[in-house]
């Protein structure tokens, strides 16, 4: 594996990620439909907020950043949005 360098930006597909995250997740045992498209809803919206957080940050801070300092930004956007 190629270890990448600072000038290397990584871009992540939102609309792609969320369908993958929504398609990973099915209906829990007993769970109505109602509850499943809502929890489908926000793991969707949730993701999608997620992603288009993570670009903008690759797009403005993550050019000077060093790898550790890459790790504590994507732990600050996890922990911000759970």
């Amino acid at each position: 594996m190629d270890k990448m360098t600072n000038d290397e930006k990584i871009r992540i597909d939102a609309k792609e990620f969320a369908r993958l995250i929504v398609g990973t997740n099915p209906q829990r045992e007993g769970e109505d439909d109602i509850k499943y498209i809502k929890r489908e809803l926000k793991l969707y919206l949730e993701s999608m907020i997620t992603i288009d957080d993570f670009n903008d940050l690759e797009e403005t801070r993550f050019d000077m950043a060093k790898s550790e300092q890459r790790d504590k930004i994507l732990e600050k956007i996890m922990e911000h949005r759970y």
